[in-house]
Protein backbone atom coordinates (compact mmCIF):
# COMPACT_ATOMS: atom_id res chain seq x y z
CA UNK A 1 0.00 0.00 0.00
CA UNK A 2 1.37 3.30 -0.89
CA UNK A 3 2.20 5.77 2.13
CA UNK A 4 -0.34 8.83 1.93
CA UNK A 5 1.56 12.20 3.37
CA UNK A 6 -0.73 14.61 4.68
CA UNK A 7 0.18 18.13 4.71
CA UNK A 8 0.23 20.47 8.61
CA UNK A 9 -2.74 21.74 7.44
CA UNK A 10 -4.40 19.05 5.99
CA UNK A 11 -4.34 17.61 9.41
CA UNK A 12 -6.05 20.87 10.87
CA UNK A 13 -8.64 20.52 8.57
CA UNK A 14 -9.70 17.30 9.71
CA UNK A 15 -9.34 17.58 13.47
CA UNK A 16 -11.63 20.78 12.39
CA UNK A 17 -14.16 18.82 11.25
CA UNK A 18 -14.05 16.02 13.54
CA UNK A 19 -15.36 18.65 15.97
CA UNK A 20 -17.97 20.10 14.64
CA UNK A 21 -20.54 17.49 15.99
CA UNK A 22 -19.21 18.48 19.44
CA UNK A 23 -19.63 21.90 18.53
CA UNK A 24 -22.91 22.02 17.06
CA UNK A 25 -24.47 19.98 19.79
CA UNK A 26 -23.08 22.89 22.71
CA UNK A 27 -25.05 25.15 20.39
CA UNK A 28 -27.93 23.16 20.56
CA UNK A 29 -28.07 22.61 24.15
CA UNK A 30 -27.15 26.37 24.89
CA UNK A 31 -30.22 27.50 23.04
CA UNK A 32 -33.19 28.45 24.83
CA UNK A 33 -36.67 26.25 23.92
CA UNK A 34 -39.22 28.56 22.22
CA UNK A 35 -42.21 27.86 20.70
CA UNK A 36 -42.25 27.94 16.62
CA UNK A 37 -44.03 31.26 15.40
CA UNK A 38 -47.84 30.65 14.25
CA UNK A 39 -47.72 32.40 10.90
CA UNK A 40 -44.50 33.34 9.02
CA UNK A 41 -44.25 36.33 7.49
CA UNK A 42 -44.01 35.45 3.84
CA UNK A 43 -46.95 33.31 4.45
CA UNK A 44 -49.10 36.00 5.67
CA UNK A 45 -47.66 38.08 2.52
CA UNK A 46 -48.37 35.49 0.55
CA UNK A 47 -52.23 35.23 1.77
CA UNK A 48 -52.60 38.80 1.63
CA UNK A 49 -51.80 38.97 -2.13
CA UNK A 50 -53.28 36.37 -3.50
CA UNK A 51 -56.43 35.50 -1.41
CA UNK A 52 -58.73 32.47 -1.91
CA UNK A 53 -61.67 34.93 -1.33
CA UNK A 54 -62.29 38.96 -0.26
CA UNK A 55 -65.81 39.84 1.18
CA UNK A 56 -66.57 43.45 0.40
CA UNK A 57 -69.34 45.72 0.87
CA UNK A 58 -70.87 48.06 -2.05
CA UNK A 59 -70.11 51.58 -1.35
CA UNK A 60 -71.60 53.24 -4.39
CA UNK A 61 -73.37 52.31 -7.62
CA UNK A 62 -73.03 54.45 -11.11
CA UNK A 63 -75.04 53.73 -14.08
CA UNK A 64 -73.29 54.36 -17.42
CA UNK A 65 -74.08 54.05 -21.30
CA UNK A 66 -77.55 53.91 -21.96
CA UNK A 67 -78.31 51.93 -18.70
CA UNK A 68 -77.27 48.75 -19.26
CA UNK A 69 -74.01 49.17 -17.91
CA UNK A 70 -73.13 50.02 -13.66
CA UNK A 71 -70.07 50.56 -11.97
CA UNK A 72 -69.61 49.48 -8.31
CA UNK A 73 -67.99 50.79 -5.43
CA UNK A 74 -66.28 47.72 -3.28
CA UNK A 75 -64.77 48.60 0.02
CA UNK A 76 -63.26 45.69 1.55
CA UNK A 77 -65.68 44.54 5.15
CA UNK A 78 -62.95 44.24 7.25
CA UNK A 79 -61.45 47.61 6.94
CA UNK A 80 -58.77 46.22 5.19
CA UNK A 81 -57.01 46.30 1.75
CA UNK A 82 -57.74 44.35 -1.17
CA UNK A 83 -55.34 42.13 -2.33
CA UNK A 84 -53.01 44.24 -5.10
CA UNK A 85 -53.56 43.65 -8.80
CA UNK A 86 -52.09 44.07 -11.97
CA UNK A 87 -53.86 46.43 -14.41
CA UNK A 88 -56.14 44.01 -16.47
CA UNK A 89 -56.56 41.23 -14.43
CA UNK A 90 -60.46 40.08 -13.26
CA UNK A 91 -61.95 38.66 -10.27
CA UNK A 92 -64.35 35.92 -9.92
CA UNK A 93 -67.78 36.76 -8.05
CA UNK A 94 -69.76 33.90 -6.34
CA UNK A 95 -73.08 34.57 -6.38
CA UNK A 96 -75.48 32.13 -4.90
CA UNK A 97 -79.21 32.30 -7.08
CA UNK A 98 -82.25 30.41 -6.70
CA UNK A 99 -80.02 28.60 -4.53
CA UNK A 100 -76.89 27.77 -7.24
CA UNK A 101 -73.90 28.83 -6.63
CA UNK A 102 -72.85 31.17 -9.57
CA UNK A 103 -69.18 32.40 -10.94
CA UNK A 104 -68.82 34.85 -12.69
CA UNK A 105 -65.07 36.49 -14.31
CA UNK A 106 -65.40 40.62 -14.18
CA UNK A 107 -62.87 43.09 -14.66
CA UNK A 108 -61.11 45.19 -11.87
CA UNK A 109 -61.88 48.79 -13.55
CA UNK A 110 -59.82 50.25 -11.50
CA UNK A 111 -56.09 51.22 -11.02
CA UNK A 112 -54.30 48.93 -8.51
CA UNK A 113 -53.35 52.04 -6.32
CA UNK A 114 -57.45 52.09 -5.36
CA UNK A 115 -56.60 49.04 -3.08
CA UNK A 116 -54.75 51.59 -1.10
CA UNK A 117 -58.44 52.87 -0.16
CA UNK A 118 -59.35 49.92 0.87
CA UNK A 119 -61.45 49.55 -2.25
CA UNK A 120 -62.14 48.17 -5.78
CA UNK A 121 -64.24 48.55 -8.75
CA UNK A 122 -66.04 46.39 -10.59
CA UNK A 123 -68.23 47.06 -14.49
CA UNK A 124 -70.87 44.64 -15.18
CA UNK A 125 -72.83 45.04 -18.19
CA UNK A 126 -76.21 43.35 -18.51
CA UNK A 127 -76.17 41.00 -20.96
CA UNK A 128 -79.27 38.71 -21.10
CA UNK A 129 -77.82 35.49 -22.69
CA UNK A 130 -76.35 35.57 -19.15
CA UNK A 131 -79.05 34.93 -17.36
CA UNK A 132 -77.96 33.72 -14.56
CA UNK A 133 -75.28 36.25 -13.42
CA UNK A 134 -75.55 40.06 -14.80
CA UNK A 135 -79.26 40.70 -14.87
CA UNK A 136 -79.51 39.35 -11.21
CA UNK A 137 -76.32 41.70 -10.41
CA UNK A 138 -77.94 44.96 -11.82
CA UNK A 139 -81.61 43.86 -10.74
CA UNK A 140 -80.23 43.20 -7.06
CA UNK A 141 -77.48 44.74 -6.09
CA UNK A 142 -77.68 47.92 -3.68
CA UNK A 143 -75.69 49.85 -1.65
CA UNK A 144 -75.03 47.89 1.37
CA UNK A 145 -74.43 44.64 0.21
CA UNK A 146 -72.34 42.07 1.23
CA UNK A 147 -69.76 40.76 -2.10
CA UNK A 148 -67.53 38.12 -1.95
CA UNK A 149 -65.49 37.59 -4.60
CA UNK A 150 -61.82 35.86 -5.33
CA UNK A 151 -58.35 37.27 -5.21
CA UNK A 152 -57.08 38.97 -8.74
CA UNK A 153 -56.80 36.41 -11.66
CA UNK A 154 -55.62 36.35 -14.93
CA UNK A 155 -52.56 37.32 -17.54
CA UNK A 156 -54.28 40.43 -19.33
CA UNK A 157 -51.54 42.94 -18.15
CA UNK A 158 -48.46 44.72 -19.13
CA UNK A 159 -45.88 42.77 -19.00
CA UNK A 160 -42.06 44.78 -19.68
CA UNK A 161 -40.19 41.67 -20.47
CA UNK A 162 -42.36 40.49 -22.64
CA UNK A 163 -44.47 43.60 -24.29
CA UNK A 164 -43.72 46.85 -26.22
CA UNK A 165 -42.71 49.95 -25.03
CA UNK A 166 -45.74 50.97 -27.15
CA UNK A 167 -48.92 49.28 -27.31
CA UNK A 168 -52.72 50.33 -28.97
CA UNK A 169 -54.54 48.93 -26.86
CA UNK A 170 -58.36 48.08 -29.14
CA UNK A 171 -61.36 47.79 -26.86
CA UNK A 172 -64.94 47.14 -28.24
CA UNK A 173 -68.14 48.06 -25.83
CA UNK A 174 -67.57 46.82 -22.21
CA UNK A 175 -63.85 45.33 -22.96
CA UNK A 176 -63.21 48.98 -22.31
CA UNK A 177 -62.48 48.08 -18.68
CA UNK A 178 -58.77 46.41 -18.47
CA UNK A 179 -57.83 49.18 -20.51
CA UNK A 180 -59.34 51.51 -18.80
CA UNK A 181 -57.84 50.00 -15.78
CA UNK A 182 -54.11 50.17 -17.53
CA UNK A 183 -54.82 53.96 -18.24
CA UNK A 184 -54.87 54.53 -14.35
CA UNK A 185 -51.89 52.64 -13.62
CA UNK A 186 -50.00 54.61 -16.20
CA UNK A 187 -51.45 57.89 -14.64
CA UNK A 188 -50.75 56.69 -11.21
CA UNK A 189 -47.27 55.52 -12.26
CA UNK A 190 -47.83 52.08 -11.64
CA UNK A 191 -46.98 51.59 -15.06
CA UNK A 192 -44.35 52.32 -17.61
CA UNK A 193 -45.83 52.79 -21.21
CA UNK A 194 -47.02 54.09 -23.92
CA UNK A 195 -50.45 53.52 -24.87
CA UNK A 196 -52.89 54.80 -27.77
CA UNK A 197 -56.64 53.12 -27.10
CA UNK A 198 -58.47 52.42 -29.97
CA UNK A 199 -62.50 51.83 -28.77
CA UNK A 200 -65.13 50.89 -30.83
CA UNK A 201 -68.56 51.71 -30.23
CA UNK A 202 -71.76 51.91 -32.05
CA UNK A 203 -72.78 55.66 -31.35
CA UNK A 204 -71.49 58.15 -28.98
CA UNK A 205 -74.10 57.78 -26.34
CA UNK A 206 -72.47 54.22 -26.26
CA UNK A 207 -68.75 55.38 -25.15
CA UNK A 208 -67.89 54.31 -21.57
CA UNK A 209 -65.66 55.85 -19.47
CA UNK A 210 -64.93 59.64 -21.57
CA UNK A 211 -64.92 61.76 -18.17
CA UNK A 212 -62.42 59.33 -16.67
CA UNK A 213 -60.39 59.22 -19.82
CA UNK A 214 -60.13 62.85 -20.27
CA UNK A 215 -59.08 63.41 -16.81
CA UNK A 216 -56.59 60.63 -17.11
CA UNK A 217 -55.39 62.09 -20.51
CA UNK A 218 -55.26 65.48 -18.81
CA UNK A 219 -52.63 64.00 -15.79
CA UNK A 220 -50.14 62.42 -17.95
CA UNK A 221 -49.63 62.51 -22.34
CA UNK A 222 -48.82 58.83 -22.28
CA UNK A 223 -52.57 57.82 -22.78
CA UNK A 224 -54.30 58.73 -25.91
CA UNK A 225 -58.18 57.96 -26.43
CA UNK A 226 -59.54 57.38 -29.56
CA UNK A 227 -63.44 56.94 -30.00
CA UNK A 228 -64.25 54.47 -33.19
CA UNK A 229 -68.07 54.56 -34.04
CA UNK A 230 -69.46 52.23 -36.27
CA UNK A 231 -72.74 53.79 -36.74
CA UNK A 232 -72.50 57.15 -36.63
CA UNK A 233 -70.13 59.84 -37.63
CA UNK A 234 -69.02 62.34 -34.82
CA UNK A 235 -66.68 65.48 -34.85
CA UNK A 236 -63.07 63.73 -33.10
CA UNK A 237 -64.20 60.76 -34.16
CA UNK A 238 -62.41 58.07 -36.70
CA UNK A 239 -65.66 56.19 -38.30
CA UNK A 240 -65.91 52.39 -38.86
CA UNK A 241 -64.20 49.43 -37.91
CA UNK A 242 -61.29 48.61 -35.84
CA UNK A 243 -59.04 47.46 -39.18
CA UNK A 244 -55.17 47.68 -39.94
CA UNK A 245 -54.80 50.68 -41.75
CA UNK A 246 -56.48 52.47 -38.65
CA UNK A 247 -54.31 50.66 -36.29
CA UNK A 248 -51.17 51.55 -38.35
CA UNK A 249 -51.84 54.96 -38.38
CA UNK A 250 -52.30 55.68 -34.97
CA UNK A 251 -49.16 52.86 -34.05
CA UNK A 252 -46.85 55.12 -35.66
CA UNK A 253 -43.27 53.86 -36.60
CA UNK A 254 -41.29 51.56 -34.75
CA UNK A 255 -42.32 48.19 -32.46
CA UNK A 256 -45.38 48.08 -30.59
CA UNK A 257 -47.77 45.74 -29.09
CA UNK A 258 -51.30 45.47 -29.49
CA UNK A 259 -53.40 44.06 -26.76
CA UNK A 260 -57.21 43.49 -27.44
CA UNK A 261 -60.20 43.30 -25.30
CA UNK A 262 -64.09 42.39 -26.17
CA UNK A 263 -65.99 40.24 -27.90
CA UNK A 264 -65.23 36.69 -29.37
CA UNK A 265 -66.71 38.41 -33.03
CA UNK A 266 -63.79 41.30 -32.68
CA UNK A 267 -61.51 38.97 -31.99
CA UNK A 268 -62.33 37.05 -34.95
CA UNK A 269 -62.32 40.26 -37.24
CA UNK A 270 -58.80 41.36 -35.19
CA UNK A 271 -57.20 37.92 -36.09
CA UNK A 272 -57.21 38.71 -39.51
CA UNK A 273 -56.16 42.44 -39.19
CA UNK A 274 -53.65 41.26 -36.98
CA UNK A 275 -52.13 38.42 -39.77
CA UNK A 276 -51.94 41.52 -42.15
CA UNK A 277 -49.89 43.72 -39.90
CA UNK A 278 -47.37 41.07 -39.53
CA UNK A 279 -47.69 41.00 -35.73
CA UNK A 280 -45.60 37.95 -34.16
CA UNK A 281 -47.12 36.78 -31.77
CA UNK A 282 -45.74 37.76 -28.19
CA UNK A 283 -46.75 41.45 -29.58
CA UNK A 284 -50.71 40.29 -30.10
CA UNK A 285 -52.44 39.52 -26.64
CA UNK A 286 -55.97 39.17 -25.95
CA UNK A 287 -58.69 39.17 -22.79
CA UNK A 288 -59.17 35.83 -23.47
CA UNK A 289 -61.52 35.16 -20.69
CA UNK A 290 -65.49 34.64 -21.65
CA UNK A 291 -68.23 32.15 -21.53
CA UNK A 292 -67.75 30.40 -24.52
CA UNK A 293 -70.81 29.36 -26.69
CA UNK A 294 -72.47 28.93 -29.92
CA UNK A 295 -69.71 26.52 -31.00
CA UNK A 296 -71.39 25.92 -34.23
CA UNK A 297 -69.22 29.00 -35.09
CA UNK A 298 -66.44 27.66 -34.82
CA UNK A 299 -64.26 25.39 -37.67
CA UNK A 300 -64.52 21.78 -37.00
CA UNK A 301 -68.30 21.60 -35.23
CA UNK A 302 -70.20 18.59 -35.78
CA UNK A 303 -73.37 20.34 -37.07
CA UNK A 304 -75.26 17.04 -36.18
CA UNK A 305 -74.64 17.69 -32.61
CA UNK A 306 -76.19 21.00 -32.12
CA UNK A 307 -79.38 21.28 -30.58
CA UNK A 308 -79.22 17.69 -28.94
CA UNK A 309 -79.20 16.93 -25.12
CA UNK A 310 -76.99 14.34 -23.79
CA UNK A 311 -76.27 12.51 -20.42
CA UNK A 312 -73.75 14.01 -18.89
CA UNK A 313 -72.28 11.62 -15.62
CA UNK A 314 -69.76 13.29 -13.11
CA UNK A 315 -67.66 11.66 -10.19
CA UNK A 316 -66.28 14.66 -7.99
CA UNK A 317 -64.72 12.91 -5.03
CA UNK A 318 -67.07 10.76 -3.34
CA UNK A 319 -70.22 12.26 -5.06
CA UNK A 320 -71.46 11.24 -8.52
CA UNK A 321 -74.31 13.33 -10.24
CA UNK A 322 -76.22 12.62 -13.85
CA UNK A 323 -77.76 15.59 -15.27
CA UNK A 324 -78.55 16.69 -18.29
CA UNK A 325 -76.04 18.70 -20.91
CA UNK A 326 -77.15 20.74 -24.20
CA UNK A 327 -74.46 20.26 -26.52
CA UNK A 328 -75.57 24.34 -27.68
CA UNK A 329 -73.95 25.49 -23.94
CA UNK A 330 -70.22 24.53 -22.64
CA UNK A 331 -70.27 21.75 -20.08
CA UNK A 332 -69.74 24.14 -17.00
CA UNK A 333 -73.07 26.05 -17.71
CA UNK A 334 -74.80 22.65 -17.48
CA UNK A 335 -73.19 21.84 -14.45
CA UNK A 336 -74.24 24.95 -13.10
CA UNK A 337 -78.22 25.20 -14.54
CA UNK A 338 -77.86 21.82 -12.47
CA UNK A 339 -76.77 23.11 -9.06
CA UNK A 340 -73.37 21.30 -9.38
CA UNK A 341 -70.76 23.67 -7.92
CA UNK A 342 -67.51 23.06 -9.85
CA UNK A 343 -64.47 24.63 -9.67
CA UNK A 344 -63.74 27.72 -12.26
CA UNK A 345 -61.97 31.00 -12.76
CA UNK A 346 -61.63 32.55 -16.35
CA UNK A 347 -64.30 30.24 -17.96
CA UNK A 348 -62.58 31.08 -21.44
CA UNK A 349 -60.44 27.57 -21.76
CA UNK A 350 -57.08 29.34 -20.43
CA UNK A 351 -56.39 28.89 -16.85
CA UNK A 352 -57.13 25.33 -16.37
CA UNK A 353 -58.73 26.00 -12.90
CA UNK A 354 -61.50 23.33 -13.91
CA UNK A 355 -59.78 20.63 -15.86
CA UNK A 356 -61.37 17.43 -15.26
CA UNK A 357 -60.12 14.24 -16.79
CA UNK A 358 -62.66 12.94 -19.63
CA UNK A 359 -63.30 9.36 -18.45
CA UNK A 360 -65.64 8.50 -21.53
CA UNK A 361 -67.55 10.10 -24.93
CA UNK A 362 -66.54 12.86 -27.16
CA UNK A 363 -66.10 16.87 -26.82
CA UNK A 364 -66.06 19.45 -28.47
CA UNK A 365 -63.39 22.08 -27.66
CA UNK A 366 -62.80 25.05 -30.10
CA UNK A 367 -59.29 25.41 -31.47
CA UNK A 368 -59.00 29.37 -30.44
CA UNK A 369 -60.13 28.22 -26.87
CA UNK A 370 -58.04 25.34 -26.37
CA UNK A 371 -55.54 26.20 -23.61
CA UNK A 372 -54.35 23.05 -22.89
CA UNK A 373 -50.99 21.80 -21.88
CA UNK A 374 -49.67 19.73 -24.43
CA UNK A 375 -49.33 16.44 -21.81
CA UNK A 376 -52.76 17.00 -20.65
CA UNK A 377 -54.36 16.54 -24.41
CA UNK A 378 -52.40 13.29 -24.32
CA UNK A 379 -54.16 12.30 -21.12
CA UNK A 380 -57.62 13.34 -21.61
CA UNK A 381 -58.04 16.07 -19.48
CA UNK A 382 -60.98 18.54 -20.62
CA UNK A 383 -61.32 22.62 -19.70
CA UNK A 384 -65.33 22.17 -19.39
CA UNK A 385 -65.51 25.76 -19.48
CA UNK A 386 -64.01 25.22 -23.25
CA UNK A 387 -65.44 21.94 -24.13
CA UNK A 388 -68.99 20.94 -25.34
CA UNK A 389 -70.49 17.24 -25.60
CA UNK A 390 -71.08 15.94 -28.67
CA UNK A 391 -72.08 12.44 -26.82
CA UNK A 392 -73.06 11.02 -23.45
CA UNK A 393 -70.25 11.68 -21.39
CA UNK A 394 -68.37 10.71 -18.33
CA UNK A 395 -66.06 13.18 -16.24
CA UNK A 396 -63.96 12.90 -13.35
CA UNK A 397 -63.84 16.91 -11.91
CA UNK A 398 -62.03 18.43 -8.38
CA UNK A 399 -64.46 19.74 -5.70
CA UNK A 400 -65.16 23.64 -6.06
CA UNK A 401 -62.11 25.46 -5.16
Amino acid sequence: MANVKMSFIGLLDMLRFKNMKVQRDKIIDSTPVTALVENYASNLNAAARHPLSQTFTIEDIKVRGKGDVKTYTLRRTDGGNPAFFRAGQFVVIRQMIDGKLIARPVTLSCGPAMTLEGKVQLTVKRVEEDAFLSAYIHDNWKVGDTVETSGPQGTFFYEPLRDAKKVVAIAGGSGITPVYAMANAIADGDEDFEMTVLYGSRTKKDILFQEEFDAIMARTDKVKLVNVLSEEEAEGCEHGFITADLIKKYAGDGIYSVFAAGSQGMYKFLDGEAEKLGLIKKYYRKELYDNIGKPWNYPGYPMEAKDKVFNLKIKMCDKVFEIPCSANENILVALERAGVAGPNRCRGGICGWCRSRLLSGDVFIPEDTDGRRAQDKLDGYIHPCASFAVSDLSIEMPLKR
